[in-house]
């Protein structure tokens, strides 16, 4: 049997450049486990692989729907289950690539995700944050302690689980603490804080030069505006927060570097439980390339 590959990590660890040079050597083609790049149009924010990139390399599972569009992790699972079972069929390899530890598990394990309602999960948005908190923490306290207070998506997502199923949200955790790894090569990469720090201010200050700007002009004057704003991807709002005189371009790149830095520890803390992963220091990118090669073949 041939093993599923993966190659995890936080943003700007180096995962695409690594993807683009092995997934050819490798026989694959890349299937995005990112849960911001399946939005269409948000391509600089996200650090989309470039078409010209996606020449070379076939990647799936990017580019499926309109910002803004309700769109869930297990609708995520279904097509990925889909597109899975195309590349087997013509003897075609997946190599998992990205950031989203939600989106890898949908993928690589069998894991159940509870129904949704988008007019309780309205009706809950509409509700004060800490109020929302406290009913989670009497409702499910086992739920509430795998959770931030300020984490309200998520807490909210517990609340309608609870509503629509009446049973506890944790309750749905069962195959969660379980991490089968046969016929499975992970590979994730670590790198030092501050070395990763200069890598996000670098690639924040370049998408400010002009990219994202343009990039989140164009997509608020087709009417996505508010699904910027409400979006987990970093970065949309910050611009159109320039775009709109609220504050400058360099507010802007520090506000996107400190929530680039945030979102990079929550996505670690995520993959450190997975045991299946094996860790190597992407520091020296190319030299992670060929030691992620030599562990995969």
């Amino acid at each position: 049997m041939t093993s599923l590959l993966a190659l995890l990590g936080p943003t700007a660890a180096g995962k695409t450049r690594i993807a683009l040079d092995l997934a050819p050597e490798m026989g694959a083609e890349v299937v995005s486990v990112d849960s911001m790049q399946v939005y269409r149009g948000m391509d600089v924010g996200t650090a989309k692989p470039t078409m010209a990139e996606r020449a070379r390399v076939p990647h799936h599972l990017v580019d499926m729907v309109l910002p803004g569009e309700p769109f869930s992790v297990a609708e995520y699972q279904q097509l990925s289950r889909e597109v899975m079972a195309e590349l087997d069929a013509t003897k075609r390899a997946p190599m998992l690539v990205g950031g989203s530890g939600l989106y890898f598990r949908a993928i690589a394990d069998n894991l159940r995700f509870p129904p949704t309602d988008p007019a309780v999960r309205a009706r809950l948005e509409k509700q004060p944050p800490e109020e929302l908190w406290e009913r989670l923490r009497a409702a499910d306290p086992a739920a509430a302690s795998r959770m931030e207070p300020a984490n309200a998506r998520r807490i909210i997502r517990a609340l309608e689980v609870i509503e629509i199923t009446a049973r506890p949200f944790s309750s749905f955790r069962t195959a969660w603490d379980r991490y089968p790894g046969r016929g499975m090569l992970v590979a994730g990469l670590k790198v030092p804080a501050e070395t990763l720090r200069r890598r996000i201010e670098d690639r924040t200050r370049g998408m400010f030069k002009g990219p994202l700007l343009d990039e989140a002009q164009a997509l608020s004057r087709a009417g996505y505006s508010t699904a910027l704003r409400s979006a987990a991807a970093i970065g949309y709002r910050q611009a159109l927060n320039v775009l709109d005189g609220l504050c400058t371009v360099s507010e802007a790149e520090d506000e996107t570097v400190r929530a680039t830095m945030a979102l990079s520890r929550r996505q670690m803390r995520w993959f450190k439980r997975d045991p299946r992963v094996n860790w190597f220091d992407a520091t020296d990118i190319d030299r992670a390339a060929g030691q992620i090669k030599a562990y995969w073949a």
